[in-house]
């Protein structure tokens, strides 16, 4: 075979043949010689280039319309607080926190529920990447556990249980029926709230007016409100009912920021904590990816939710606030402080609960002064998790009456939501004549004014003049009317309205 340029100059470079060229000159030599590329490769590098081209193309497709609900990744409305923080997709089992054993226990006994499903179908079950559902169910098709019954697009396969398969599954499911989204671990939820903790945000007086901006407050209830909303330690909201303290503590969240991420579920030493609960938490879906493959490489099994505002009331007892497990189906479910981390726990009507008062404050104590909280699981094992959500205790009665100082010692913050003035009753009524379609009538409130409340000595109330307004909304729509103010209808109002008060 006839020796090459190539083969010369490699053979002078290793001292085999001077050629007549220096070691710099036959080094600059192959550097300035370019590949021999023969017709076949030249043909294929076209054809990549095109298809990448193509592929590039589709990506730059106009997105569909997003879904009025969905949020982009980066939305932030005016006024709210940003968060950074954003779970990734785990490159492998050991990464998510999860063993080959857990993630099989899943697989089965979701095939066990729903007969065969494709590979595809499983990861989008359990919120895993499909690479790496993929080898596990190649492993677990080695031993026989499951079986190929059909073929499906891009190189899946429909998966059904064998024999074996399905003995094992019921084992599984004897100790835990779940088989939804697989658990984050406890350390990766644990710095997911520090990441986005209360404690991190500083609200301003900008934060404040955008989350109380459909309220009516006077400047002196927002400064109350400022420093005890920019502590995010917990408060009292105590005065006359119908004044407002639920409206006020619903939106006090809405200071901290627009979203959190949490888990689906929590994964303990085998034990499965449902955390995400659609009765509490509003989801925020992400906005459609605009091309082909989404890069943004988000772990699924994370949900991305509105910060949360829980509120509980009479109803709330001492099983809400510890690890309750469904006997009949294994799976535990959060208490509400678990649910309501990096957001807001409303207490309402505090003092009206099922359990006993002392009970409550003996249970929080800790808690609130060490912001976190100990739990049981029901497998025996007590673990640490965080208490990080602003707490607020809404009352009628006085605090002092309620509780002990001690404990009002760790509740910083006692504001009270007092009656309106006279002049903030008038704006209130031209607010909510404006919501609800009325023509606002200055003659028909000073009668209002003068007839049932300076003459009968009745208190103003933040509510009253939205209820009074849709009392006489309701009997205008009975009777086929246009809405409107006048003394006949706040009179008929008033009298339905007030009539046992």
């Amino acid at each position: 075979m006839p020796e090459t340029n190539d083969d010369n100059l490699l053979a002078r470079l290793a001292g085999l043949d001077d050629g007549g060229l220096s070691d710099a000159d036959s080094w600059a030599a192959v550097a300035a010689s370019e590949p021999d590329h023969d017709e076949e490769d030249a043909e294929k590098d076209q054809q990549l280039d095109a298809l990448l081209d193509r592929i590039n193309q589709l990506g730059d497709r106009p997105a569909p319309p997003a879904h009025p609900e969905m949020a982009p990744l980066t939305d932030k409305p005016a006024g709210c607080l940003e968060n950074t923080f954003l779970p990734t997709e785990p490159a492998s089992f050991d990464d998510a926190g999860l063993t080959d054993s857990e993630v099989e226990a899943l697989i089965l006994k979701y095939l066990l529920n729903r007969g065969d499903a494709t590979g595809r179908d499983i990861a989008d079950q359990l919120k895993l990447p499909f690479v790496l559902i993929d080898e596990l169910l190649r492993e677990i098709k080695n031993e026989q556990l499951v079986v190929h019954r059909g073929s499906a697009p891009m190189n899946d396969y429909q998966y059904q249980l064998t024999d074996v398969g399905r003995e094992r599954a019921r084992r599984y499911s004897a100790h835990c029926t779940y088989f939804g989204s697989a658990p984050v671990g406890l350390q990766d939820y644990i710095e997911s709230v520090t990441a986005q903790s209360l404690a991190g945000q500083r609200p301003s007086a900008e934060n404040l007016h955008a989350a109380f901006e459909d309220l009516l407050l006077n400047k002196q209830m927002l400064d109350r409100l400022g420093p005890a909303i920019n502590s995010g330690r917990g408060l009292f909201l105590f005065g006359a009912p119908g004044n407002g303290k639920t409206s006020i503590a619903e939106r006090v969240t809405g200071t901290f920021g627009q979203h959190i991420w949490i888990p689906r579920a929590i994964g303990v030493d085998g034990e499965i904590i449902r955390l995400f609960d659609p009765a509490n938490h509003e989801e925020l879906p992400l906005e459609m990816n605009e091309g082909i493959i989404d890069q943004r490489k988000i772990d699924k099994r994370w949900i991305r939710i509105r910060r949360p505002t829980i509120i509980a009331g009479g109803e709330l007892t001492m099983s809400s606030l510890e690890v309750t497990i469904n006997t009949s189906t294994g799976i535990s479910e959060s208490p509400l402080q678990l649910k309501s981390n990096c957001g807001t726990l409303v207490i309402d009507d505090f003092g009206r609960q099922r359990m006993s008062i002392d009970e409550l404050l003996n249970r929080w104590i800790l808690p609130l002064e060490k912001r976190y909280d100990f739990l049981n699981l029901p497998n025996g094992k007590k673990i640490q998790v965080p208490f990080d959500q602003l707490i607020i205790f809404s009352t009628n009665l006085e605090p002092r009456d309620l509780v002990d100082e001690a404990f009002l010692r760790r509740i910083p913050y006692k504001i009270e939501v007092a009656d309106p003035s006279e002049r903030e009753f008038r704006d209130l009524f031209k607010m909510m004549a404006e919501k609800l379609g009325f023509e606002y009538s200055e003659t028909a409130i000073d009668y209002l004014i003068e007839e049932h409340f300076e003459r009968t000595g009745r208190k103003f109330r933040y509510c009253h003049p939205r209820d009074l307004l849709l009392q006489v909304r309701s009997f205008c729509s009975y009777k086929d009317e246009t809405a409107m103010m006048t003394n006949e209808l706040f009179d008929m109002a008033v009298e339905n309205y007030f009539a046992v008060m």
